[in-house]
């Protein structure tokens, strides 16, 4: 566990996010590995057919990722505010929600996945793979949902190293086992989802281990289910609005790959393989934006605001310099990127003229996801999903129907960019004059309790 309300705010920041970094970095090799490899042994169909599979998942989680990151905020604030008890009441209140939840949604997206992928045009010579992939990772989400659930719980109580030396073991674990089952067992893109299902598996009871092991007080128990209404209700307040962005983010990029798929196989491969690298591109801002959702908790908790808005300014310093770095490179030389998926020249040229134009909005991309950090932080979910609603299912989605049908997938790619251009400006108008700040009161009285004792 980590203080974060102690220390200079540029090393908190860049030492409790470097974990995070690099921890995503690994988790998103998961996907990353499957499409590799079968880019290169299975083909172009099953390249495709992985990407199909990303939003679908996506959308499955998304309402989880928004309980997880109320968990994780709710822990960070108990947590600065040095109440012991409630933190323990959220996590025990989060995992019930997390398992309860998880056990419907593979349901759902088991016996769905078809009927989902008709709907997003998926090509013919595409689903019967993407249905395989989509069931047995569904089969096994039961892994991913509880490692997001007690990364996040981490995350709240400043340990954000242990998700790393859990996703080191696994996402090796699902290298191995992606060549293994793919390249030498020939169970083609079936191998690839049973490894990665192994993986996660993996990387949840590590991280259950450790924290039980370390932090004996905090640990966690997935057939242990407490239940706090206060809490629920709170982390239901929280969540659903986070929750319901991101979901909105999924199905915004199913819908986009709905478009994409209308003009065949090719693009819809290169708009899997970019997909890939777009993560990678905005990963360093994602990070910086969750460390400082759990920095601002906890110095909300501590009714320290100067440290907020410091930290803010450190972070927009460091993602701006990274993924600038980034953009450049994918500018000029993404092609070679795109290469390492697939050799098909086709693929290459549509995914690198994707990269030319999109590598634009990641600067735009990551000035608004660290503001954004700062507002989560302080239990303003309302307005993100608003934004979400406003840059992806006003702006981006009709402009990419609109111009895909004049200009093709380049039409496409440019509605990415000016919708990220509007999110990012609507974002950093609310911090500076929304209403955000109502946050501090919540443990303002405490503070001042603590401060005349």
């Amino acid at each position: 566990m980590k203080d974060l309300t102690v220390g200079h705010e540029a090393k908190v920041l860049v030492f409790f996010s470097l974990p995070m970094l690099l921890g995503n970095v690994f988790q998103q090799m998961y996907n990353m590995v499957d499409s590799m490899v079968v880019g290169h042994f299975v083909g172009k169909q099953a390249l495709a057919a992985v990407g199909q599979s990303f939003p679908v998942l996506f959308v499955s989680v998304a309402l989880m990722m928004g309980f997880g990151m109320a968990g994780n905020i709710l822990v960070a604030q108990y947590f600065g505010a040095k109440q012991y008890d409630k933190v323990r009441a959220v996590i025990d209140t989060t995992v019930s929600v997390t398992m309860v939840f998880a056990a419907v949604m593979t349901g759902i997206g088991f016996f769905a996945a078809p009927l989902i992928l008709s709907v997003m045009q998926t090509p013919p010579d595409v689903m019967d793979k993407a249905v395989l992939y989509l069931r047995i990772i569904f089969t096994g989400s039961i892994a991913s949902f509880g490692y997001n659930m007690v990364s996040a719980v981490q995350r709240g109580l400043g340990d954000s190293r242990t998700p790393l030396y859990a996703l080191i073991i696994s996402t090796l674990l699902n290298i191995a086992l992606d060549l293994l089952f793919v390249a030498v067992f020939g169970w083609g893109i079936a191998g690839a989802a049973v490894a990665t299902v192994v993986a996660q598996g993996v990387s949840l009871g590590w991280t259950l281990l450790y924290l039980k092991r370390k932090n004996p007080e905090f640990a966690i128990s997935l057939l242990r289910f407490g239940f706090d209404r206060s809490i629920f209700f709170d982390i239901f307040r929280m969540g659903l609005p986070s929750g319901i962005q991101q979901g909105l983010v999924g199905a915004g990029l199913m819908t986009v790959t709905s478009v994409v798929n209308r003009f065949g196989t090719n693009p819809a491969a290169a708009f899997s393989v970019t997909g890939k690298l777009d993560s990678f591109a905005i990963m360093p801002a994602m990070n910086i934006s969750m460390a400082l959702s759990s920095f601002t908790g906890q110095n909300l908790g501590a009714h320290r605001i100067d440290r907020v808005r410091r930290a803010l300014a450190y972070g927009l310093l460091i993602t701006l310099g990274v993924t600038c770095s980034i953009a450049l490179l994918l500018l000029f030389r993404g092609d070679y990127l795109i290469r390492l998926f697939s050799r098909d020249p086709e693929v290459v040229r549509i995914g690198f003229e994707y990269l030319r134009i999109v590598s634009i909005a990641y600067i735009a991309q990551s000035i608004m996801f660290t503001f954004s950090g700062v507002i989560r932080g302080s239990g303003s979910m309302i307005f993100p999903m608003l934004m979400t609603v406003l840059s992806i299912w006003i702006i981006r989605i009709p402009l990419a129907f609109c111009l895909s049908s004049v200009r093709g997938t380049s039409g496409i790619w440019w509605a990415i960019v000016i919708g990220f251009l509007v999110g990012m400006t609507g974002t950093v108008l609310y911090y500076f004059f929304g209403s955000w700040q109502k946050g501090l009161s919540r443990f303002a009285d405490c503070a001042s309790e603590r401060s005349s004792v």
